[in-house]
């Protein structure tokens, strides 16, 4: 979402000028600059990776006062090392250069998953609920924002921002997997559907992030950055299901598959006991949530930020698949 970070934001009044800022973003490779280059031909790519630090340095050069958006990391990785590696140790390594480098501010793009699940539907999670890690991930994203929390202790003003399940254009494989499952009628709703999901549409984190850069008092502060409201699972099935039919005319199988809740509950130990022994597999831990109340509050970033999320789960689901098909994709 570089393009936004450059051009700004159309449906925010407060955001929609064109800026002058420049973009330099960390690319792993040839491949990565591409996609840079073909959203934001303007914007200047360095080549580095968070596992060796030292490469960091040409993307910190001469940022003296420059905001940082920290967004790398691993979500699904091969090896639960990699959490740690990753998320932990990378975070670590742009704090680091960053403060060596004097940039003005960095915002710390976290997660839903240090908190944790809701206790019931119902609940919502606001900045001060306290950690309870979901499995390796969480514990890794835990330990980011802590030493986040160390870096603003020692002079760097750092802003955290926590987006729960992200969706839009240029959504990771596994999304478009979920919209073929929908359409097929292969998606399961485990233990009813019920359970609440707090979801992010990434121009709604755009602005979440853009304004954390721009709010003075937001320096020092943690705030969640989602949709205006939570989704049940249901909800978000049928959703889709309505987009993929009634918007791009695709035949859809309208009956998927239920499953008791106590799948996902025996998907989570069998999650557990893979983790522990260092292995990871990325359909049995999505099993393990599907059961689960993910759902925050967005007052706080609403009050002091003036956060005011445009796009809703229709709109944004059908701007994800558009994109999709613009790509050449197949759903």
């Amino acid at each position: 979402h570089r393009h936004q970070l450059l051009m700004m934001l159309d449906d925010v009044p407060a955001l929609a000028a064109p800026s002058e800022r420049k973009v330099r973003c960390l690319v792993r490779d040839t491949a990565d600059r591409d996609v840079v280059r073909s959203s934001d031909p303007q914007a200047e790519c360095v080549e580095g990776d968070l596992l060796a630090p030292q490469t960091l340095a040409p993307l910190f050069a001469d940022a003296e006062g420059a905001t940082v958006f920290h967004c790398a990391g691993v979500i699904h990785p091969r090896r639960v090392r990699d959490f740690e590696a990753l998320n932990v140790g990378g975070t670590q390594a742009v704090l680091d250069a960053a403060a060596a480098a004097g940039v003005g501010r960095l915002v710390h793009v976290s997660s839903n998953s240090p908190i944790g699940c809701n206790p019931h539907p119902e609940h919502r999670f606001d900045e001060d609920a306290p950690y309870d890690p979901y499995m390796g991930y969480g514990r890794s994203k835990r330990a980011a924002e802590e030493r986040v929390r160390v870096a603003r202790e020692q002079g760097l003003a750092c802003v955290i921002v926590r987006p729960p399940w992200f969706y839009g254009p240029g959504q990771p494989p596994r999304q478009t997997e979920f919209f073929r499952m929908i359409r097929d009628g292969r998606m399961p709703i485990v233990g009813g559907g019920e359970n609440r999901r707090s979801m992010a549409y990434t121009d709604n984190i755009v602005q979440g992030l853009l304004l954390c850069e721009r709010t003075p008092a937001a320096a020092g502060r943690t705030y969640w950055i989602a949709d205006r409201r939570p989704y049940t699972m249901n909800e978000i099935v049928a959703t889709v299901a309505d987009v993929l039919e009634e918007d791009f005319g695709m035949q859809v199988k309208r009956k998927q598959p239920r499953i008791p809740g106590i799948v996902s509950e025996f998907a989570l130990l069998a999650d557990r006991l893979l983790q522990g022994v260092g292995l990871y597999q990325q359909r049995i831990h999505v099993l393990s949530e599907m059961n689960k109340n993910i759902a925050c509050s967005i007052e706080r970033a609403r009050r002091e930020l003036g956060y005011d999320p445009k796009v809703e789960l229709r709109e944004g689901m059908k701007r994800s698949v558009q994109a999709l098909l613009d790509e050449g994709a197949e759903i």
